[in-house]
């Protein structure tokens, strides 16, 4: 498949990154620079140009090609080349855009601007932000058949009552599968004798239920949280709140503007907002900030942000969720101790390769980028599975893979070794990055 990106920032380059095993792509940029940096970094045709221009789109060929994906940092940018694109040629276009504005109009109007598919970035962040909130020690949270089966990534803590027990003592749940574990950058395939140690993130398949069960198992001390404080109204802070208070929580939110504090108060009538500076340790310390079980850091700038997290550790909270803009500061971020850094750029760039997989397939999650894939498909009548228990298929299986959950007629299966699947069910495999196209066309 030809692929052209636009934009050579974090989310293009590393989209670009992610697609170039296995399809060609250009890459156009603006900024000269950028694109002379992709010759040395990335197996791609760079182009410098202005992607409004529709020179640059037909040189860089976007009418023989595929997929059109735009994804610089400016929405207007992106919106208007996706209907360039349309002009040059029959190219599915994917548009990036901060503002979830954007994104209502175009759900409104039936896939408005020439754009097929649209990422939000500000709504991904939050919908990632409020998945991990509900589970102590979650590091990622991803639903699979229309929400009957949920993946979760959890991160093993020092002192838990799991670390050092195997793989078979610690599955006590019925509807529950150990797909996976990264261990220092390392994807392991768990087996019954595997032991799981503290700083392991165990990617586990199942029910939502079992999720929370094994959350529980994971820090029996931790029993899920009722006092939530976000920190910022902006838009990712607001649709933090908005999904939060959807699922029955009433959070407190700090916002420093008069003005975006009676907007907030006015639009979030579950959410307590209070008008203030929270990089003021005294406000922190006056609102009882430390006596919090989360503290979601949404500010303008991540020197901001960890601040804040820094701030409300000190003081006792238990659990701190940070918005990094810096890929690159992601991995400091928990390094100095806050529990869960989200970046809005990663989010946004998995949730782009996710969909331009996902056609391959019903759904994916990236796993600890790109290590390993969480995919959703349909048995077909050609499926080495079909009509086979696991135990034979798995003689058939690429290295690596593991099935997590079996969807069948709206019931969840967790599969066994005995388990025959069906023409028509729907199955969630944990696959290594360099299994998923072989899974993907066989099974």
């Amino acid at each position: 498949m030809r692929i052209v990106i636009v934009g050579a920032g974090e989310v293009g380059s590393t989209t670009a990154e992610s697609l170039t095993d296995e399809h060609d792509v250009v890459v156009v940029d603006i900024d000269s620079e950028r694109v002379e940096s992709l010759n040395y970094e990335l197996d791609v045709l760079p182009i410098q140009g202005d992607a409004t221009d529709i020179d640059t789109l037909e040189e860089a060929g976007v009418g023989e090609s595929d997929l059109f994906i735009a994804s610089t940092d400016d929405d207007e940018t992106n919106i208007i080349s996706c209907g360039i694109a349309n002009i040059c040629g029959d190219v599915f276009t994917i548009a990036r855009t901060k503002s979830p504005k954007y994104l209502r109009s175009w759900e409104r109007g039936k896939h408005a601007f020439g754009v097929d598919f649209m990422v939000c970035t500000d709504l991904l962040t939050a919908e990632a932000i409020v998945g991990v909130t509900g589970l102590p020690m979650a590091q990622d949270v991803d639903t699979f058949a229309d929400g009957l089966v949920q993946m979760t990534e959890f991160e093993i803590p020092e002192g838990s009552p799991v670390a050092d027990q195997t793989v078979a003592e610690a599955d006590r749940f019925d509807s529950l599968t150990f797909a996976g574990i990264i261990r220092e950058d390392e994807v392991i395939v768990p087996r019954g004798t595997t032991v799981l140690r503290a700083g392991d993130d165990v990617v586990a398949i199942g029910s939502p239920e079992s999720m929370r069960d094994f959350s529980a198992s994971i820090a029996p001390e931790d029993t899920g949280p009722s006092d939530i404080v976000i920190v910022g109204g902006g838009e990712i802070g607001f649709q933090t709140a908005r999904l939060l208070e959807e699922r029955d929580f009433s959070p407190r939110l700090i916002e420093r503007d008069d003005e975006r504090a009676r907007w907030l108060a006015e639009q979030l009538p579950r959410t307590t907002v209070l008008k203030g500076d929270a990089t003021d340790q005294d406000l922190l310390t006056q609102e009882n900030v430390g006596g919090a079980d989360v503290l979601v850091a949404a500010l303008e700038n991540d020197q901001q942000n960890l601040l804040v997290t820094l701030l409300a550790g000190r003081l006792g909270t238990k659990r701190s969720i940070a918005v990094v803009e810096s890929v690159d500061f992601v991995d400091l971020f928990e390094t100095v101790g806050v529990d869960v850094a989200v970046s809005p750029r990663n989010v946004t760039a998995e949730e782009i390769t996710r969909f331009t997989r996902s056609r391959r397939t019903e759904n994916v999650a990236i796993i600890e980028g790109d290590q390993a894939e969480v995919i959703e498909l349909e048995i077909g009548p050609d499926s080495i599975l079909v009509d086979r228990p696991i135990r034979e298929a798995a003689t058939d299986f690429p290295e690596g893979v593991v099935i997590g959950a079996i969807a069948r007629d709206g019931t969840l299966i967790t599969p066994r070794g005995d388990t025959v699947v069906q023409e028509g069910d729907h199955i969630i495999v944990f696959a290594e990055a360099e299994a998923f196209t072989e899974v993907a066309e066989r099974m």
